[in-house]
């Protein structure tokens, strides 16, 4: 029999998403305090996420220990799956970790594009200060679908989540959701993201545009996850687990004004700091 035929299994060329782990500075220390500064109020936002560690901002003569690094994000209960390393690949491929090759939009893998991959390297849920304002020497990037059709390698799995999957209506730029998210479900918009149910606690809502809630936000919004920090988060009653706009963010720990939550409201960005106001809808 031949053993494309096989009934037992079959090995095809596919490709996934991944996280991308980017990594900013040698200083491991300074890293690992960052992490668990970040994690330690929210330690579930990222438990079991599949991520990449992504090396290509270091500087040529630049080098990290990767195994430390992998354990340092195991500690945190994500699953480093390979190394983004170009052109780094020499010293990266000493390491246990297999090397990945990515295909960024912005183009962060060309030297001379370096700042706006920059612009680009905020991550769906990157978490700087509760305000907005912290600096990060290592940032997660959303998924990255390829720029040209081509496959990458660099692949994440998103949780499967206990309930139904959702059924959406989409269009070229919009993503319409029209059923309740329960807790563990997670929907991912190319371009805006329209939801007309209830996000619940544990529930998160991820869009490269804006998103837009026509019920309460209970769980985490993250809108302008390429980099845009145009994006604005629109909602009918924000009582939030976690929002954030091109990787700017804020969590529960720090309370919403009374103005503000569970009332109608816009976010958006202004000067790296999410600014809430109330919608006045009359």
């Amino acid at each position: 029999m031949s053993p494309k035929k096989s009934p037992f299994f079959e090995l095809r060329s596919g490709s996934v998403d991944t996280l991308l782990f980017v990594v900013k500075t040698t200083d491991l220390d300074a890293m690992r305090a960052e992490l668990t500064r970040r994690f330690e109020a929210t330690p579930e936002f990222f438990a079991n996420d599949v991520v990449a560690i992504d090396v290509r901002r270091l500087a040529d003569t630049e080098r990290v220990p990767l195994a430390d690094i992998a354990q340092l994000l195991d500690s945190v209960r994500m699953r480093p799956v390979g190394v983004v390393a170009n052109p780094h690949q020499t010293w990266a491929a000493e390491s246990a970790l297999p090397l990945l090759e990515a295909r960024d939009r912005r183009g962060s893998t060309a030297k001379s594009s370096e700042e706006e991959a920059a612009q680009a390297a905020a991550a769906a849920a990157t978490p700087n200060a509760g305000n907005g304002n912290g600096s990060a020497q290592a940032s997660l990037l959303p998924p990255d679908g390829p720029a040209d059709g081509t496959p990458a390698s660099a692949a994440a799995v998103e949780p499967v989540p206990a309930a139904e999957p959702v059924r959406l209506a989409t269009s070229s730029q919009t993503t319409v959701v029209d059923k309740p998210l329960r807790s563990g479900q997670r929907i991912y918009a190319k371009g805006d993201l329209v939801v007309l149910g209830l996000v619940s606690y544990g529930a998160e809502v991820i869009a490269e545009g804006n998103i837009h809630i026509y019920a309460p936000l209970r769980g985490r919004a993250l809108a302008g996850v390429q980099g845009n920090h145009d994006a604005r988060i629109f909602c009918t009653c924000l009582e939030p687990e976690l929002i954030s706009i091109a990787g700017i963010y804020r969590t529960t720990e720090n309370p919403l004004p009374a103005d503000v939550h569970g009332k109608p409201v816009q976010i958006w960005l202004e000067e790296e700091k999410l600014m809430i106001e109330p919608l006045r809808l009359t």
